[in-house]
């Protein structure tokens, strides 16, 4: 019984070892694949390899599948470049209200220290 116990966890360790060592396998061979598909002249179409990207089958010219999900881009793209402006322009009226506010108060002290100022003169001057 203490012998088959051992005995199966070897198996995992061989098994998860066996596994690891075939994905570094495949991961390695993933590289080569493309290369050996333009040897052999199969290339672009090397749907056997593992992920596989096939090359733009129009280069420098965009097919009106590029453009629609390009200006669907673009739409989303203005909508987060308006909410960004408008929290901006948001903070900036606030500043703006406190930056009044803090200048008529300054204002209305300055008048008060000139009425102040004239009504002693003219107390002088009847």
């Amino acid at each position: 019984s203490a012998l088959q116990v051992e005995n199966k966890q070897g198996e995992e360790a061989c098994t998860s070892a066996d596994v690891e060592h075939r994905m570094q396998l495949q991961n390695k061979l993933a590289g080569i694949c493309e290369d050996m598909c333009k040897e052999v002249g199969a290339y672009p179409k090397c749907a056997q390899c593992p992920d596989f990207v096939a090359p733009d089958s129009t280069p420098g010219v965009m097919t009106w599948d590029e453009l629609l999900e390009h200006m669907d881009n673009l739409v989303s793209w203005g909508q987060d470049e308006l909410k960004t402006w408008h929290k901006t322009a948001s903070a900036l009226q606030v500043g703006n209200t406190q930056s009044e506010e803090a200048c008529t108060a300054e204002d209305l002290q300055h008048r008060a220290q000139l009425q102040n100022k004239l009504a002693g003169i003219c107390e002088d001057m009847c």
